[in-house]
This record gives C-alpha cells, sequence and structure tokens, in this order.
C-alpha cells in the first residue's frame, strides 16, 4: 500500500530542513526575520505544500563578479526551507542511479575526490605512465541555462516512480523508497523543476552589472522552458539528474571506462587518441538529441597525460598534483582581500586557504604566500604549513 504523508510528518521535516537551510547563515538579516515567527511561518509553509498550494516566491537576481562573473537567482529563505526538505527526500533515490564518478552536490565526491578519480583513471589506463594516454576534457556549452526543464521533469519523475519501493542507502541508513510519499514527491518536483525563476524576479544592483556576460550565462536569453537557476540546491542535484543520461551513455553505450564528471565538465581517458577523436561527434549527437544540449567544441581538447592535465583547479602530472595557474590566481586575489587587523577573520580565513591547498602539492607555494609578515605579526605556522595559531595576547 502507497504511504501517504501526515500534516504532522511533514511539519517535522520542515523543522530539519530549516536548520539545514539556516547552516552557516544564522546572523543573517532574512534569517532571522523568518525566525521571529518561526513556527506560524513552518506551519505555513506545511499547510501550502500539504495542500498542494505551494508555489515558491520571487527570486532576487544579481551578478556576483568573483571567482568569475556570473548570474545569481537567490531564492527566498522560505524557499530556501522547501529546496532543504526536497533534497532530504530525494537524494538518495537519484545517487542510487548515478554513477561513482559523478562527483557535484554528493556528500564525499567533491572536487578533491574528482581529482583523486582522475588521477586513479590515468594510473590505471596507462599502467602507472608506463604507455602513453590522453585525458579528453569535455565541456557543454551554457549548460544550467540550456536545460530543457520538460525533459528534467520527466527524467526525474521516471527516476522517482522507477525506485519507488527499492532498498535506498543514505548515510549509512538503509530505508524503503516506498515509505516515501511518492506522489507528493512527484507534484512538488513539477513545483520546483518548471519554475520560471525569471518570473516576477527582482533585480539586485544596476542593469549595467550585466555588461560583458555572456548571453549563453544569463537565463534572460534563454529559449523558451529551458534553464535552472545557479545557486540553489535543488538546481544542483537536478542537474545531475539531468546529465546522468549522458554519463549512462557514455559508460554503457560507447564504453568509456576511463570516464567522469563534475556539473559539466566531463574527461575521458584512453591509450587510443583517434578512439578519442572518434567519440565527439556521437557524444555532441547524443546531447543535442536527447537533451537538447551541445558541447562547447572549442573547450574541447585532448591532453597527453604525462605532460599534465587541468581538471577542477588541480593540475595532474606524474605522481604529483599542483594547483592550476587560475586557482593560484584566485587565490592571491583571495589573500589581497583579507582584513589587515582583523585576527580573527584572518585565523578563519588562512587556515580555510591552507587546509584547500594541502591537498595538493604546495609546501612551498603555501610558504611563499604566507609565511610572510603581514600573518607572522599576529601568530604562526606549523612546519608543514598546514595550520595557522594566533599569538596569545
Amino acid at each position: 500500500m502507497a504511504y501517504t504523508l501526515t500534516r504532522d510528518a511533514l511539519k517535522l521535516d520542515l523543522y530539519a530542513a530549516y536548520h539545514m537551510a539556516k547552516r552557516h547563515k544564522s546572523q543573517k538579516h532574512y534569517v532571522r526575520v523568518f525566525e521571529r515567527r518561526l513556527d506560524e511561518n513552518l506551519q505555513e509553509i506545511c499547510d501550502a505544500l500539504y495542500e498542494r498550494r505551494y508555489e515558491p516566491e520571487p527570486s532576487s537576481c544579481f551578478i556576483v563578479e568573483r571567482p568569475k562573473k556570473r548570474e545569481v537567482f537567490a531564492a527566498q529563505f522560505r524557499d530556501r526551507v522547501v529546496h532543504h526538505l526536497y533534497y532530504n527526500y530525494t537524494h538518495a533515490l537519484f545517487e542510487r542511479t548515478f554513477i561513482q564518478d559523478s562527483y557535484s552536490c554528493i556528500k564525499g565526491r567533491g572536487t578533491h575526490y574528482g581529482i583523486e578519480r582522475l588521477k586513479h583513471h590515468i594510473l590505471s589506463e596507462s599502467h602507472n605512465y608506463q604507455r602513453r594516454c590522453w585525458v579528453m576534457s569535455l565541456d557543454i556549452r551554457g549548460y544550467f541555462m540550456h536545460i530543457d526543464r520538460r525533459i528534467l521533469l520527466n527524467i526525474a519523475i521516471g527516476s522517482i516512480r522507477k525506485l519507488s519501493g527499492r532498498r535506498v542507502s543514505s548515510g549509512g541508513d538503509e530505508t524503503f523508497a516506498d515509505i516515501l510519499d511518492i506522489d507528493f514527491i512527484c507534484w512538488l518536483t513539477e513545483q520546483i523543476v518548471l519554475l520560471d525563476p525569471k518570473q516576477s524576479c527582482k533585480i539586485a544592483g544596476n542593469i549595467s552589472d550585466w555588461d560583458g556576460l555572456d548571453k549563453n550565462k544569463s537565463l534572460f536569453h534563454t529559449p523558451e522552458g529551458c534553464g535552472l537557476p545557479i545557486g540553489n540546491l535543488t538546481s544542483q542535484l537536478l542537474s545531475n539528474v539531468y546529465l546522468n543520461e549522458f554519463d549512462q551513455y557514455c559508460k554503457r553505450v560507447l564504453g568509456c571506462r576511463h570516464y567522469g564528471r563534475y556539473v559539466d565538465d566531463a574527461y575521458i581517458v584512453s591509450c587510443d587518441k583517434e578512439w578519442l577523436l572518434s567519440l565527439i561527434d556521437p557524444i555532441d549527437m547524443f546531447l543535442r538529441e536527447r537533451l537538447h544540449l551541445e558541447i562547447h567544441r572549442g573547450k574541447t581538447q585532448i591532453h597527453e597525460a604525462r605532460f599534465g592535465v587541468e581538471f577542477l583547479g588541480g593540475f595532474v602530472k606524474p605522481y604529483r598534483t599542483y594547483m592550476s595557474h587560475a586557482a593560484v590566481g584566485r587565490l592571491k586575489a583571495s589573500i589581497r582581500r583579507l582584513p589587515k587587523n582583523d585576527r580573527w577573520q584572518l585565523f578563519r580565513s588562512v587556515n580555510a586557504m591552507i587546509g584547500v591547498m594541502a591537498h595538493f602539492d604546495s609546501w612551498r607555494l603555501r610558504r611563499k604566500l604566507f609565511h610572510v609578515d603581514r600573518f607572522l605579526k599576529h601568530g604562526y605556522f606549523s612546519d608543514d604549513m598546514t595550520t595557522y595559531t594566533l599569538n596569545h595576547r
């Protein structure tokens, strides 16, 4: 018998989603305003969801310049709570269908995991660099802006219904998908996916902020019915659901043993360079016909692995991995923006930066950038340059 979600159970799930939505944002003004009437606000959301009359509120749209210029649609905090609720209900279902080498928005499978997997594939295919091998890098043109929402909805609901009743593992606990109200989840999927983020959005800043932004990276220039707002938790999850079709095609149909993808950046590793070249046309055809996407041929490149491959801010060379030039440039810009006299901000920021750098072969770079008077007058570093400790006053 199908499970039906009760109003009380939904309210409890919303409380859990609220706590996740406010994580690291508890001092934000919009969170404090929401908390003044916390129980009433959550009850209002609960009633709207339970009675199938929930509609997202208009988003705020603005441009950010760092780490690169892009357009952001920020959902209202009320809707972010719903996004976390949806994520909690569905991510284990969807992740069951993903390949091991899908890296984005999956716990334990972030950028560092993606770099390690690329190294693994290169070592495996090249027999530990004993034979020549190549890495083909693929990029999808204007990915988020060209996702067809109707196709996405069909893929997502198809996956949800197909997995109904099957055992699903999430965070070490095993549950059954049929303890979820599948009809409710499919309805909520439709509300989230088919939302046109441009409708009634509030522009923050000036229209001139969009000057110089590639039209392929703006929802205001997308075809009708296309595009997901960058930044929403649901967009990150559903973008993986959409390109899971591509992952399965590469792995099952094309037979790419050494394949991986982080959002719209993918790679294929092989010792047969001509075979890699032969994959470009069928990949482009599949993306166009099945998902209404296209590869960015100008960014599709093949590199010989022994000379180094850039991926996710890392530069993978035989038996060592450095930070890419672009990542180092962004890091230096972040260092320049650090406050000069706020000791606690320096402490938090420096430790965060060197913590990321410690994943790479970067001891000399860390020492060059941080072992300087600007930081040493406030504290000191461990010998391996992995921790920064403030001096006692």
